[in-house]
């Protein structure tokens, strides 16, 4: 699809950084999480409760503990809409800072604790949490990028993420301040400027399988706002960049994947 190829050329200038110790040194980067955790879990084909008790149970306890965590900033989940494997679901944590990471995981603990005083109630409502999910799952860690677009409000429903996750190539052929001019006039005159993206995260690879990753989660209203987010990119990118800045934004990628997830409101 032609406006499809132009917007995933133009987007992929958002990932133009070198590495998360050079992304977090930007002085006028707004404060904000400086890592992120991903853990992709799948669905327990075997799960006896409905998707109204499971949203029901992780709201409980994201009320009584994650949102209590004073290491952790933000949590969320998202579900399989067009990803390799329909029984995806992401959970994301965001964090202040990388020693957060560690002490998030002893806090819940206590807050689990607190929740559910009693023992054997506590490891009732965990066994029947945990029970939605089968045993594998993986775990990424991400550092956050510089110029997010924030949601205006928090949402008042389920959205759409649209996730698009590349692999840089560490090109002999370039220059990091190239890469922030070019960079800077994406931000400005494309992702800030499209109506339709409500908000937008970039971020890459600190620790994990492939260091080549960098991720753009774009969250749009609905799904039918994506190729209406497609065509307004070619629109706003042919009024900021001239033919030969289009053509340098490819040396710096070998390829991408690209996937949507529905964004759970609990």
């Amino acid at each position: 699809m032609k406006t499809t190829n132009q917007f995933l050329t133009a987007i992929v200038l958002a990932l133009l950084l070198i590495s998360p110790t050079t992304i977090l040194a930007q002085d006028d980067a707004p404060k904000g999480p400086e890592y992120i955790s991903v853990t992709k879990m799948y669905w327990n084909k075997n799960y006896e409760g409905t998707p109204e008790e499971w949203r029901a149970n992780e709201k409980e306890y994201m009320d009584k503990v994650t949102k209590k965590n004073e290491y952790v900033i933000g949590a969320g989940y998202y579900t399989h809409l067009f990803t390799e494997n329909s029984n995806e679901v992401l959970y994301v944590q965001s964090y202040p800072n990388w020693e957060a990471l560690d002490k998030a995981s002893a806090r819940n603990s206590e807050l689990e604790k607190e929740a559910w005083p009693d023992e054997e109630a506590r490891k009732a409502f965990l066994k029947k949490l945990n029970g939605a999910y089968s045993i594998f799952h993986s775990d990424e860690i991400y550092a956050t990028m510089d110029g997010a677009k924030h949601m205006e409000k928090a949402p008042e429903k389920d959205m759409v993420l649209y996730l698009r996750q590349s692999k840089m190539t560490y090109t002999q052929d370039g220059t990091f301040k190239e890469f922030q001019a070019l960079r800077k006039k994406l931000l400005d005159g494309v992702i800030y400027k499209n109506e339709f993206i409500k908000a937008y995260y970039p971020s890459i690879h600190a620790w994990g399988a492939d260091r080549r990753d960098m991720n753009e989660a774009i969250i749009l209203e609905s799904l039918g706002d994506l190729h209406k987010l497609f065509d307004r990119n070619v629109e706003l990118m042919k009024e900021v960049f001239t033919e030969e800045e289009s053509k340098a934004f490819g040396k710096y990628f070998k390829s991408h994947g690209d996937y949507l997830y529905t964004i759970i409101k609990l």
